[in-house]
């Protein structure tokens, strides 16, 4: 496990607070801004959902990443609360092979970019960062307008504390900001990391087991088809073990 401390980072030290799945998105976002020279700080939620292996994931790429704190924050509460809405956390309902409205999950960047900002505001790291790109523009909590808005909201919230110089101003990004789609954070991503990238999780479900009790994508919901399509457009042999 990564060393934990509580102390506050330097300020002359970029630092981010990277909100990690352990999917494919979110582990080549956490790449890119360590190799831009920003410290790390690793948050990873369990929220009730149907893909729980994206978690082992995560605490895996925290160690290749050499993050300096990864916390796994528990509120799988929020699965009660979420009720039949969504696909993600009602393991009654079918994955969808493409997107429709059953993959949103009411709120959930709102939830995580919250929390994750509140722990950067108290470890002094100015950039709350998750993996959402220009392809993400089907979900709400993914555009730019949405980014900008809660980076607004969030240090209106620490206003007093911000101006007394206690607080530092937070941004909240995405490489959707930079125009960056899920393509072209793959390429980020695979140069940084190489084969070690296809050990991401990104199937909505827990996945399927061989015979052996490897566990392998599903390979025919709407997240593994777009991480199909994505490889393929690098042009890299994805070495992703698919049940379909």
């Amino acid at each position: 496990m990564p060393y934990i401390t509580d102390a506050p980072p330097s300020r002359t030290r970029k630092s981010a607070v990277c909100i990690v799945s352990g999917g494919l998105d979110s582990i080549c976002t956490a790449a890119h801004l360590k190799e831009e020279g920003y410290t790390i700080y690793m948050l990873t939620f369990v929220y009730g959902q149907r893909a729980r292996h994206e978690v082992q994931a995560a605490k895996q790429f925290a160690r290749i990443l050499n993050t300096d704190d990864h916390r796994i924050i528990d509120i799988a509460f929020m699965k009660e609360i979420y009720g039949r809405t969504n696909a993600l956390t009602d393991a009654t309902q079918n994955l969808p092979e493409h997107f429709d409205y059953s993959i949103v999950v009411p709120l959930r960047n709102a939830v995580f970019i919250t929390i994750a900002s509140a722990w950067a505001m108290s470890i002094g790291a100015e950039l709350v960062a998750y993996g959402a790109h220009t392809g993400d523009e089907r979900y709400p909590d993914c555009r730019a307008g949405f980014i900008k808005s809660i980076t607004k909201t969030l240090n209106l919230a620490e206003a007093d504390g911000i101006r007394l110089g206690i607080r530092r101003k937070i941004t909240v990004w995405s490489p959707a900001v930079n125009g960056i789609d899920k393509s072209d954070l793959l390429s980020k991503g695979y140069r940084i990391l190489g084969d070690k990238i296809f050990d991401t999780w990104s199937c909505y479900s827990d996945g399927v087991k061989d015979k052996g009790k490897n566990r392998m994508h599903c390979g025919k919901c709407e997240s593994c088809i777009n991480r199909k399509i994505a490889i393929s457009k690098v042009c890299i042999e994805d070495k992703t073990s698919y049940a379909n």
